[in-house]
């Protein structure tokens, strides 16, 4: 199914409020901070020896407030672990986690408590992101339900204003997840992050899914959105190329270390930063070009 039940004008008003003076600089105040964080997990059981893989180890990283943090890293470098980490929904064996200058993760008073609603993420799989008996109404709905008095009514007005916010219909609203394509689902997703206005919105491995047109709408559609409601994001991906077009900033995490390179350092200044600098351009060298239109196959 193609993408084309889009907001008339595929622009929208702003919903969410802007927060002036937030520009996302490296001089912008911190919002998420990571440091010396460590993780292992146990692995084996009846028939194997057991034995500990560390999968990060003394993580140190920041998300500035209205800014925007790449991490990229290959399969198994340990994104996953330092999503659930930064989403306070997995407690590091060591270091500290601190969201909006407090202490963050499930065994704080803060991790589930109010704090909950100003962290959003956005999965790869939209298919299995949502529920799908509910519709597109519910389905932005939850958070509303969860983090406001709104009442059903004010909530399904509030869930088209941020359809159109993501640049859809309103009449999308009653839909199931299946009778939508997986931009519009994915979309309906971002939607639902937007919904109890955060101050930081993770995308873990967000566009990942989506083919290369759709990746570039979506990637426009949360610049945009960044800069109308000033939401910081940390953007989780494998793929280098997204990098350079959508962050401030970049790290690389690789054998569970995590450093901050140049996205756009060649030749000399790889040796300044290596390895993280030379693992961040093997990523990029990885990756094929595109094949022309014309060529045979």
């Amino acid at each position: 199914m193609k993408d084309t039940t889009m907001h008339p004008a595929d622009t929208a008003p702003s919903v969410l409020p802007n927060r002036p003076g937030v520009t996302g600089g490296n001089d912008a105040p911190p919002l998420l901070e990571l440091r010396g964080v460590t993780r292992s997990y146990r692995t084996g059981g009846w028939f194997a020896p057991s034995q500990v893989r560390e999968v990060l180890r003394g993580v140190d990283l920041t998300v500035r407030e209205g800014g925007c943090t790449g991490v990229v890293g290959p399969s198994g470098a340990g994104k996953s672990t330092l999503c659930r980490i930064a989403l306070g929904l997995e407690r590091p064996d060591g270091g500290e986690v601190r969201f909006m200058g407090r202490a963050w993760g499930r065994d704080t008073r803060h991790g589930l408590g109010k704090d909950r609603r100003h962290v959003q993420v956005v999965f790869q799989n939209s298919v299995n992101a949502v529920n799908p008996r509910l519709t597109v109404e519910r389905i932005i709905g939850e958070p509303l339900e969860n983090f406001t008095t709104l009442d059903r009514r004010q909530r399904r007005a509030r869930a088209g204003e941020l359809l159109e916010q993501v640049r859809l219909s309103p009449a999308l609203l009653d839909r199931l997840p299946h009778r939508l394509s997986g931009g519009q689902l994915q979309r309906v997703c971002i939607a639902r992050a937007l919904a109890p206005r955060p101050r930081l919105i993770l995308l873990d491995e967000a566009l990942s899914s989506l083919d290369m047109l759709v990746q570039a709408r979506i990637l426009d559609l949360l610049t945009e959105l960044r800069r109308a409601t000033g939401t910081a994001y940390l953007f989780v991906t494998h793929d280098v190329r997204l990098i350079p077009l959508f962050c401030d900033e970049a790290a690389v995490l690789t054998e569970g270390c995590v450093a901050p390179v140049d996205m756009h350092a060649r030749g000399h200044a790889c040796a300044r930063q290596a390895p993280h600098q030379a693992a961040f351009d093997a990523l990029r060298a990885a990756i094929l070009p595109a094949m022309p239109a014309d060529a045979p196959l």
